[in-house]
């Protein structure tokens, strides 16, 4: 991975399980699992893609989230545009036996950039004697 330190986008990529994931059975879990290590660590040593963190919520939710249709989060500072679509795009290509990734997940980014507090401005006073 290159040193990225001062990469213009900040990208929250929102990563899900569909409800195919969860129709499988118990015995083919485990390769979709196997698949989505795989895009993680593809996402990993990405050029131009520095990983701030990976959060996965399924402690407090369980089975396909309806009313937040996200699974876990992975925030990251990319270098532009394009390598955010290059990461959503591992999706369709990362291998689940006959099928890709995108069968059983989807992936949404929000682009943005890292929040800067500006320092708070001095108010000039006046008074008149």
């Amino acid at each position: 991975m290159t040193d990225t330190r001062n990469l213009p986008l900040r990208v929250l990529f929102c990563c899900g399980v569909t409800q195919n994931f969860f129709d499988l059975p118990r015995e083919q879990i485990g390769e979709v699992w196997q698949a989505y290590g795989k895009m993680l660590s593809a996402v990993e040593a990405m050029e131009h893609v520095r990983v701030l963190g990976v959060m996965d919520d399924d402690r407090l939710v369980v089975g396909q989230a309806d009313s937040a249709p996200w699974t876990f989060y992975i925030m990251a500072d990319v270098a532009d545009f394009d390598t955010a679509v290059a990461v959503c795009n591992l999706y369709r290509t990362t291998p689940v036996g006959e099928y890709n990734l995108w069968r059983y997940g989807k992936i949404e980014a929000r682009v943005g950039r890292a929040l800067t507090v500006p320092p708070a401005a001095t108010a000039a006073t006046t008074h008149n004697a």
